[in-house]
């Protein structure tokens, strides 16, 4: 029999094991065991739990954590330093691997930037990372949780999620409201073959900031679809809102990816360091104070509409929100708040991503060239471009693929909390532990994409990546993101950055101020916004369009 003094001895050598302690047992204790059976049984067991417990041991160690941290505020500096964060983030990767931990003060943030580990995030553990950490930013211009965008995740996201896919970001609703849209861009359209009649110089060329031309054109489409409103981009009064209306939403969505000192240590709240948070709430009074004012006049109108008319995103919203559905949320806030996030994402995230796309163009005139070609082929020159052409640009839809890999509109997706313990590619990830995906890294990887750095949209007309898309399925590219929280606009987003992109292409002939490449810097911010105007000169290549 095994006795209480083998026990001990046996109980000692494992406890060594783990501690890096000297093993005292020697060989003739194992003989001092009654009989062989029992010396089997006894070493059988024993190795089994040091399996059992050295796999346990394994699987539960932390993922490394960065070196760098200052004290008390931790990597703080990586969101604040000369660097762009997702530049930062990415040199780490390089040094730790594509998953690791950093701290910001008393919160710990797991950064991935590697597929594989990305597809176990958002399939094993979705509902585990569908959370949003309740930072100061988010809390503020988020309404406290009644955007549906930062609200937790549970009934009252589900609900407003269902809302929005079904009632406002539906096929049909997009179909219903297409006519806005392409009403939208020939008026764009025009306006530039206006200022070129006007001010072109003598090799008839005129220079636009086509920054700003985007902008203005993606801010009037979503005004309208989404609050039944028009900013022109003239002169006057409109020109002054069209402004205002920008810089406000530009605002929103630079301090919304801000995080504070307070956020790493709450502690410091009250002192507001710096002014951010006096800033941020200023930047939402004036957003409440814009879209409050058009949903008072939807509220005015009610049935004196005209029947005929289209329903707007806002007048859905008001016919079917239900007061009791709304987790103690005010209905005015809820609709509010959807309607800011829906008009920001469709807005800015769509000029971002334009702004790059012509800028990779520019700096490629290979693939311009090419991309014209394909539509003169494809379309021709006696009419416009339409929806229907879309399917038959192969290359201009690798043009886009490519730019969504170089540069997506958010270079980290918005932040994650886990809601529970998970056990991550083998690494113990403890609740409450905040998540950024490097998108920006991810993309770039060079076991995925050969050459990753360079622009080359004919990697989307090979076999490896033609079937490839961006909808949150293939996780070697998610610009908008993946898992039960992905970005729902982009079916919308898709249908803006091809039919803008195509329609643009094919008016107008384009080149560089004295042929010098587009600066490709970025801002920072919750979208990662070319940091300098984008300066074209333009001149119009469509028969239609060349009489003067």
């Amino acid at each position: 029999m095994l006795t209480y003094y083998d026990y001990k001895v046996y109980t000692h050598n494992l406890q060594s094991f783990y501690t890096n302690q000297p093993i005292i047992i020697s060989i003739m204790d194992l003989f001092s065991l009654q009989d062989n059976y029992t010396l089997v049984v006894v070493t059988f067991a024993i190795i089994l739990l040091i399996y059992c417990l050295s796999f346990f041991y394994k699987t539960t160690t932390s993922p490394p954590e960065a070196s760098g941290a200052w004290p008390i505020i931790g990597h703080f500096k990586v969101f604040n330093g000369s660097d762009l964060p997702h530049v930062a983030l990415a040199s780490m990767a390089d040094q730790y691997g594509p998953m690791f931990t950093i701290r910001l003060g008393i919160r710990k943030v797991l950064v991935v930037s590697n597929w594989e580990i990305v597809k176990d995030i958002f399939t094993t553990h979705d509902v585990n990372i569908s959370n949003r950490p309740n930072y100061i930013a988010a809390k503020i211009l988020g309404r406290d949780g009644a955007s549906f965008s930062f609200t937790p995740y549970g009934p009252y996201w589900r609900g407003m999620r269902k809302i929005i896919s079904q009632e406002l970001l539906s096929n049909s609703r997009l179909e219903k409201l297409k006519h806005v849209r392409l009403s939208e861009l020939e008026s764009a359209i025009t306006n530039i073959n206006e200022l070129w009649r006007e001010r072109r110089d003598g090799q008839g060329k005129v220079l636009v900031d086509m920054k700003k031309w985007f902008g203005e054109l993606n801010m009037n489409t979503m005004l309208k679809v989404v609050a039944g409103k028009r900013y022109t981009g003239g002169e006057g009064e409109d020109e002054e809102e069209m402004v205002i209306c920008r810089r406000v939403i530009r605002d929103w969505f630079q301090y919304f990816g801000q995080f504070l000192v307070a956020d790493a240590l709450p502690f410091l709240d009250w002192l507001d360091l710096g002014g951010y948070k006096k800033t941020i709430k200023r930047v939402a009074r004036e957003l409440d104070s814009m879209v409050g004012k058009w949903l008072e006049e939807h509220r005015c109108r009610g049935s004196a509409r005209d029947a005929t008319e289209v329903n707007d995103f806002m007048d859905v919203m008001i016919q079917v929100v239900d007061e009791d559905d709304l987790a103690g949320y005010n209905i005015d806030t809820v609709i509010k708040g959807t309607c800011e996030t829906l008009i920001a994402g469709g807005a800015d995230t769509t000029t971002v991503m334009l702004t790059w796309t012509l800028s990779l163009l520019l700096n490629n005139g290979y693939a311009l060239r090419r991309a014209q070609e394909e539509l003169d082929m494809q379309v021709g020159k006696d009419r416009q471009v339409n929806e229907s052409d879309i399917k038959n640009l192969v290359y201009l839809q690798a043009i886009v693929k490519e730019t969504l890999r170089l540069y997506p509109a958010t270079f980290l997706n918005p932040p994650r909390a886990f809601t529970n313990d998970c056990t991550i590619a083998g690494y113990h990830v403890p609740k409450g532990t905040w998540l950024l995906i490097n998108t920006w890294k991810l993309h770039r990887d060079p076991k995925i994409w050969s050459d990753p750095c360079e622009f080359r949209p004919e990697r989307f007309l090979s076999p490896n990546h033609k079937n490839l898309d961006v909808k949150g399925t293939d996780f070697e590219l998610i610009p908008f993101g993946a898992g039960r929280r992905h970005c729902p606009g982009v079916y919308l987003a898709g249908q803006m950055l091809h039919m803008i992109l195509a329609t643009f292409l094919q008016n107008f002939e384009m080149s560089t101020p004295n042929g010098a490449p587009i600066d490709m810097s970025a801002t920072s911010g919750l979208t990662n916004a070319m940091a300098s105007p984008l300066e074209v000169l333009l001149s119009p290549r469509l028969h239609a369009t060349t009489d003067v």
